[in-house]
This record gives C-alpha cells, structure tokens and sequence, in this order.
C-alpha cells in the first residue's frame, strides 16, 4: 500500500470521530456581531489537546478588541514542528454571520441528514478546523520523517476583515510561514479574489413633527438621492470586466440602513453601510475616491442635508505570488486522482483574510472542503450545510499534498 492510500485508509477509518469534531466546533456560537468568540477558541483548544494537539492561546487586548466593535478574540495556533525546512500554515476562521431567519435545522445543532451536516458555518469555514486537524493527524499517522512544520491556524476576525485574526498574529511576530493554504471549497483552487471597500454614510438633516414637515429637513429623502446615485454606479461597474477566471466585474452593495425616531417625525438622521467589491485590477485608493465623489456631489444636489462618510473596511484583493506553485500543483495533482476531475485554479468574488499572508510576502491559495459554489452551500444564507462526502475528499487531498509538500 502506498503512503497516499495509507492516508486514505485512515482517514476513512477516523471519519465517524472527525464528524463529532466538526459537530462540536459548529455547536459553539461565533455570531459575529457581536463577536464574543473567544469561548470558541477555548473550546476548540480543548478538543485539540483530546488529539495531542498542544493549542498556544493569543488572546487580542481588550482594547483593541472593542475599538474594532467586537467582544472577545482569543486566536490559536498549533505548531507541529517535525525537522528543518519550510512551514506550511492551515488558517480557518471561526466568526460568522450570524443566523438569520428561515432555518429548518438547528444553525448550532451540527444535525445530519441525508449526508450533509446543518449549521453555522458548517461549510465556511469551521469545516475546515477539521479539514485541516485531520489532515494533518493522517500525516503523522504515517510515521515517516518530514523536513519541515505544519501550523494551523484558527483564527476569529474574518468577518471584520481579519486585522484581528491572522493580520494580528503576523504583526506580533507570532508565526511567520513560508506557505498557506486557506479555507476554501473543493472543486478548485482560488489563487485570487476581490477586494472589498465597506463605508457608513450618515445623512443629517432636522427633525420635524409630520405634520408641519415643512420645518424639518428630511434626512431620508435625502439619503434616497444618494442611494440613487450609488446604485446607478452599478451600470457601469457591470461593463468593466475581470480577466480573472471566476470573478467578473465590481459591485456595489447597500446592506444596511438605520434612521429616524418615529414613524409621525420626519427623520433628523439616517445611517446606510455600503459594500463595493473590487477586482483585482482596480485600485483600492481611487475606488474609495470615486466614492466619495459620487456621494458627495449627490448631497450637494439636497438643500439642507449634510453628509460624513467614514471607511470601515479595505480589504485589498488577493493577488498571486509566484511562490504558490508548489501548493497549486499538489491541490490540483491530488484534487484530480480524489476527485476524479481536474480541478482549475480561479478566482473567487469573495474576500477573505488570506490577502493579510500575501501582503507580507507568503504565498496563499485557498483550499478546504466545500461544494463548487457559495450558493450551493448556503453559506451566509439559512440552512448553510456541509456534504460530508466532501468533508473526506478535502481532507485527503490536503493530508496529500502536505506529504509531497513536506518530503
């Protein structure tokens, strides 16, 4: 038997275990917001110290957990140090959406039924805490020397853009690998991905009783202009197309709007988020420009409101570094003989906290156990589940790649 059915054999053999483990990491809730996740953490550093897994606690100081809106981050890392060579990184983040409505499964029971595994984050990305445990713990099952090391990394800031998560850890020094593979789904491997550009808009006008609207100023007609001019950005964005397999062109989004005191006031104040995508082609700086640009020119066509726009977010896009072709070329060998098909790398319309590796110069691809589509995984959506049987194929094809990566 050669070593690559050898780590088949055993995943096969430890699958019922690696489920409970899944089941138990989506039982744990990471609603972010309001982001108290560091009970997760501990939770899951003691289901890893069950495997012999020692996991180091990085607890983010508190301050700097609340200026950024949140309520707890405690990040983990797992070093499994095996002789001199190259590190290889596994990162997975714990925080999700919360629920939302329209759920028929528990979105923090970890149910199973007809081979899929129901809840939160159960395909993005706690999936991959076992993806990537169970990977590695068939790697060492084989009892073979290997020159190098394997981190994981489970990290609780993607949501917020990640500065919290990997982005912390690297700043402080705490990990420096020479390569990452990221969570992702399993019928490709992502190479490249949008960025994002998230801003608060806050329209201020005057309050007024609604029946002598004519004394107020009403915010919310004004913020309807300017949501006017925003969407109408969208027409253009629709013809500047990517050159990036799987990802096709900017988008903007409103996801959020707030205001008013009463339903018989005319609104004094309102608050709307916005979120716009951008390719890889574009610069972060004059998008963000541009933005403000439109909003403000809008405004200036409203007598009497004022506007102030404040950043949220600036995820930049992932772009590829040469260094990742041995990670693409292991996925994609070994993603094949699993699967049967020949996996491609793309792009992905996403962002994820994987660019925080490649702006300091470690090659990343984005890979883990998942369907061939967001949409089909519901993920962010109610019943967000994970085909189990993909759960297992990821999970050699990853244990895999690490041999060849390691030997």
């Amino acid at each position: 038997m050669s070593d690559h059915e050898r780590i088949d054999a055993w995943i096969d053999a430890h699958f019922d275990e690696q489920v409970r483990f899944l089941q138990e990491v989506v039982r744990v809730p990471t609603d972010t917001p309001p982001g108290n996740n560091a009970p997760h953490a501990e939770r899951t550093a003691e289901l890893l110290g069950r495997f012999g897994f020692e996991a180091e606690r990085h607890a983010v100081p508190q301050a700097e957990v609340e200026a950024a809106g949140l309520a707890s981050i405690t990040n983990l890392i797992v070093r499994r140090r095996y002789s001199e060579g190259r590190t290889i990184a596994l990162n997975a983040h714990g925080d999700v959406v919360p629920p939302g409505e329209g759920w028929t499964h528990d979105p923090y029971g970890g149910e199973i039924v007809d081979g899929r595994l129901y809840g939160r984050a159960a395909a993005v990305s706690k999936s991959d805490f076992a993806t990537y445990t169970f990977a590695v713990r068939a790697l060492e099952s084989l009892g073979r020397p290997l020159k190098g090391s394997v981190e994981l990394h489970f990290t609780y800031d993607e949501e917020f853009g990640g500065e919290l998560g990997p982005g912390w850890l690297l700043a402080q020094g705490l990990t420096r690998p020479d390569l990452l593979i990221a969570a992702g789904f399993s019928y490709e491997v992502v190479t490249a991905h949008n960025g994002c550009l998230q801003m608060e808009v806050a329209v201020h006008g005057r309050m007024a009783h609604a029946a002598i609207p004519h004394t107020g100023i009403d915010a919310l007609q004004g913020a309807v202009t300017l949501l006017q001019a925003l969407y109408a950005c969208n027409e253009r964005y629709a013809r500047t197309c990517s050159a990036v397999p799987g990802i096709r062109h900017p988008y903007l989004n409103v996801g959020r709007i707030e205001g008013g005191t009463n339903t018989n006031v005319v609104p004094g104040k309102v608050v709307f988020k916005l979120d716009r995508r951008m390719i890889p082609e574009e610069d972060p700086v004059a998008v963000e420009a541009e933005l403000r640009h439109v909003i403000t020119e809008a405004a200036a066509g409203v007598p009497g409101i004022t506007v102030e726009i404040r950043r949220l977010l600036l995820a930049r896009a992932l772009q590829p570094l040469p260094g990742n072709a041995p990670l693409v070329e292991a996925l994609q060998r070994h993603g094949e003989a699993v699967i049967g098909e020949p996996i491609p790398t793309m792009g992905s319309p996403l962002y994820t906290d994987v660019r925080l590796y490649c702006e300091r110069g470690i090659p990343a691809v984005i890979y883990g156990a998942g369907p061939r589509t967001v949409l089909e995984s519901q993920a962010k959506r109610a019943d967000e589940h994970l085909v189990l049987a993909d759960l297992k194929r990821a999970t050699r094809v990853v244990a895999r790649a690490l041999l060849d990566l390691l030997s």
